[in-house]
């Protein structure tokens, strides 16, 4: 076995495994294999390169083997980083832990390797705090060496750690140390032991004065940060120095050659952590965290500086938003088909559920119709005008809350409704205005990604929680036969059902399982075969319908990752799962069950859609008071609107062509403007499909790290076709009501639920680290906060989390309706929390290391 190298200032980090065994042609005088000399090297890291040389014993010709005593040798090299001693926790809890139960052999006297190791290996099995009672100490010797098991006697080192130089003619090896490596399952912990050699030995090519050999041990079963590599990567990254070394020469004593480990730990710690050796160890920006600038008076100065700036970035690329994957060799036009028919699905059933429950809300006066108009209208603006046109609007249930608020005032005060609503819009528009003006949206920047998280995982559940509990309703109604006296709705039972939250768009379904019950006659659901339960089957049926729509709609979600099929096929499969499995459930709702009658949405058809609001008909002081609710109003849309598009514009998303924020803010304050004259329901940005319309039009690669499977995406189509298409598909929806749209049954929305809360919780990382605390360690994905912040910190961090997420559920789920009007405070004062209570339990440098995008 031979390895060879020499020093290097700057390079990667190489590891090499040799699998199988290749022997020497005596006969052609041919070498078993050359020196590697590899030009893929980079001047930016160091690498560690494994390399392996043969020295065959005569044997017989064994089954698999050729007669002339040839045989296969699989040879595996991959780059290694260097370890980061200022971010990665692990490094020093590797050098801790060896430090605190070391196995050093000083001025070690045998020349062989064979003897070396098993000395080393006798070392760790004698040291009382280093006990394996399951260990064989000949099998684990024979595990370091290909030969254990295979049918010809290659003794081959079969995974090693060396480090390598870049040079203008290849790759040279360090001479002077080597790092072997071991997985056995008869280990129960890790165990390192370092040899110090007498002098210099010569173990062949690529390994002619080797003094330093590392020995690490490991079970196969441990955590990604804690797996024999890792190991060995922490003590390779401290060996690569030579003055390093030539210090550990130097050391006569065990104690003497512990301090000098830990004095250099100091040294990598501190020389990683200053910008100028960053550049030397490859550190990528992208992977630590970026703090956020702080704000200054002048940065809201002068009026209309970010929406300038908005402009100057993103009008050089307007006429690419609409030709990309159209025009040039990356054509995508099936991607753009699936996607609008995702995006058509994903917001004409919610557009359908609002204006069900508005309808009920205002006695008509915003009903189906006019939500489609104005959803139709808003979007195809925004579509064609917005800076980010992957961010997709909906009305949402707060906005229903205010809708219905607002009618109680105008009932209460004999008000005329359609003014006063368009009053109040207009001064929601007018303070969203001067937020733009004044570039307030820098505000949003002090939102950092655990509370962008906490948000987005809290609508996801009330997608969950809604459908559950509208699924519990036709039970009550159906299974169990407990129908209610009444059907009218009071004061205090309907704002309790006003959607769990006024947080963003995901809290109505609560609020759409009253309005979609509508009369006694649609709830009527019963089978012709009289008993004493007649909606049983209805109940039963209904259930099937909504996880039915659940399964097929994640089933072909995930079709990507199958084997089956083409792989464009398993893409247009995954792309159109929503519209597959609502169209696919509401038939075989429809007709195969025609004998079970579902209940329907609530439909009035409008008298006149287009008509304005006469504004002169409000005295001064109605006027005010809609000022006031206007106030609250535009809260809402700020934090709703930046939220969901810094969520949209996450920096994993890979988006190129730039940010709007304040234009679309000010474009949002101009198209509510007219749905406000016009009596149509306003519209802000949705959640969460926003995140997921921007999923949809992005290329998706699984990468490997460390054996977890991560989906990675390499870049995305920025276009405006897709959020055009469908608003003009939502349009000419107005022309299917009441049928065929009708014979979509609640269950099929309920399923819509759940899919759309599944498929958002992929990369929320708040729910990843939730899901840690069920999972063993050795299954932990090496994610940047893993091997960067203590576990007990990182679980620390998610508890508290989770009491935030709390705090947000006792105001949104709360059914006092002025508890949920000043939701837009509770999310404010989130920032407080973040930036002075959680620094006071957990160090800053690890909160920042989370909220980090990568």
């Amino acid at each position: 076995m031979t390895l060879n190298g020499s020093i290097e200032d700057v390079g990667y980090l190489k590891c090499d495994t040799d699998d199988a065994s290749e022997t020497q042609e005596e006969k052609l005088g041919e070498e078993a294999f050359d020196t590697v000399n590899s030009s893929i090297v980079s001047g930016e890291s160091i690498r560690f390169f494994v390399n392996v040389n043969l020295e065959v014993q005569p044997t017989q010709a064994a089954d698999g083997e050729s007669p002339d005593g040839c045989g296969l040798l699989h040879t595996s090299r991959k780059y290694l980083k260097l370890k980061n001693f200022e971010e990665e926790i692990r490094a020093h809890r590797d050098i801790d832990g060896f430090l605190a139960r070391a196995s050093i052999i000083l001025n070690e006297p045998a020349t062989s390797l064979d003897d070396v190791l098993r000395a080393m290996v006798l070392r760790i099995a004698h040291d009382p705090h280093n006990m394996e009672p399951n260990c064989n100490l000949d099998l684990l010797m024979s595990m370091l060496f290909t030969d254990a098991g295979a049918p010809m006697a290659v003794h081959l080192l079969s995974d090693t750690i060396q480090g390598v130089t870049a040079t203008v003619t290849g790759v040279q090896y360090q001479q002077s140390w080597l790092c072997i490596i071991c997985i056995s399952k008869s280990l129960q912990k890790r165990h390192v032991c370092i040899s110090r050699l007498v002098r210099p030995q010569n173990w062949g090519e690529n390994s002619c004065e080797v003094r330093f050999v590392i020995l690490v041990l490991a079970p196969p079963k441990m955590k990604s940060t804690k797996t024999a590599a890792e190991v060995g990567r922490t003590f390779a990254t401290m060996f690569l120095d030579i003055t390093f070394r030539q210090k550990l020469l130097k050391t006569r004593t065990v104690e003497e050659f512990k301090e000098a480990l830990v004095h250099q730990r100091q040294l990598l710690t501190m020389s990683q952590a200053s910008p100028s050796n960053m550049k030397i160890y490859n550190m990528s920006y992208a992977c630590l965290p970026r703090p956020h600038p702080r704000l200054r008076s002048k940065d809201f100065l002068p009026v209309g500086k970010g929406i300038r700036e908005d402009f100057a970035r993103r009008f050089p690329v307007y006429p690419l938003d609409f030709t990309d994957g159209i025009i040039g060799k990356n054509k995508a036009v099936g991607k753009y088909i699936t996607t609008t028919l995702f995006l058509y699905f994903a917001c004409l059933l919610p557009t359908i559920a609002f204006g069900s429950l508005n309808d009920e809300n205002t006695d008509g006066a915003i009903d189906v119709q006019k939500t489609m108009a104005g959803q139709s209208i808003g979007g195809l603006l925004y579509a064609l005008f917005s800076g980010q046109p992957l961010v997709v609007l909906l009305t949402t249930a707060p906005l229903a809350l205010y809708i219905h608020v607002i009618r109680r005032i105008c009932d209460d005060y004999n008000l005329d409704f359609n003014t006063f609503y368009a009053w109040t819009g207009l001064w929601n528009s007018f303070f969203l205005a001067v937020y733009a003006l004044f570039n307030l949206s820098l505000i949003m920047s002090l939102f950092k990604r655990s509370t962008e998280e906490i948000i987005a995982l809290f609508i996801s559940i009330t997608f969950m929680l809604d459908a559950v509990k509208g699924m519990v309703k036709i039970f009550q109604k159906y299974y169990y036969g407990n129908t209610p006296g009444n059907y009218s709705v009071d004061h205090s039972s309907l704002v309790s059902l006003l959607g769990l939250s006024t947080n963003l768009n995901a809290s109505f379904h609560t609020a759409l399982n009253n309005s979609l019950m509508g009369s006694p006659q649609e709830l009527t659901s019963m089978s012709s075969h009289p008993n004493k339960h007649p909606g049983r089957d209805t109940a039963v049926l209904s259930l099937l319908i909504m996880l039915g729509t659940l399964w097929l709609g994640y089933t072909l979600y995930q079709f990507r990752k199958s084997p089956y099929l083409h792989p464009y096929m398993r893409e247009i499969l995954s792309d159109c799962a929503l519209p597959i499995s609502v169209l696919t459930f509401s038939l075989i709702c429809s007709y195969g069950f025609q004998e079970i009658k579902m209940s329907k949405f609530r439909y009035n058809p409008s008298e006149s859609m287009f008509e304005i609001a006469k504004m002169q008909s409000l005295s001064l002081g109605a006027i005010s008071s809609a000022m006031g609710l206007g106030f609250l109003l535009s809260m809402l849309f700020f934090i709703e609107q930046n939220l969901v598009a810094a969520l949209a514009n996450a920096p994993e998303n890979r988006l190129v062509k730039g940010t709007a924020y304040h234009w679309d803010l000010l474009l949002i304050a101009i198209i509510n403007t007219g749905l406000s004259l016009y009596g149509m329901p306003w519209i802000h940005a949705a959640y969460p499909h926003s995140p997921l319309h921007v999923r949809a039009l992005a290329q998706v690669e699984d990468r490997v790290e460390h054996g977890h499977i991560c989906e990675t995406i390499v870049n995305v189509r920025e276009t405006r076709l897709t959020s055009l298409g469908a608003s003009i598909l939502v349009g000419f929806s107005l022309l299917l009501l009441p049928f065929p749209l009708q014979w979509i049954p609640k269950p099929v929305l309920y399923g819509l639920f759940l899919y759309i809360a599944l498929t958002s919780i992929d990369a929320n990382q708040l729910f990843e680290r939730l899901a840690l605390l069920l999972k063993d360690q050795a299954s932990y994905p090496p994610t940047h906060y893993i091997r960067r912040v203590p576990q007990r910190k990182i679980h620390y961090f998610t508890g508290l989390q989770v009491l935030q997420l709390l705090l947000l559920c006792a105001f949104g789920m709360s059914p006092l309706p002025y508890m949920k009007m000043i939701f837009p405070l509770i999310m404010i004062a989130m920032v407080p929390i973040r930036y002075k209570l959680l620094p006071q339990i957990i160090e800053a440098k690890y909160l920042d290391v989370m909220d980090a995008e990568h």
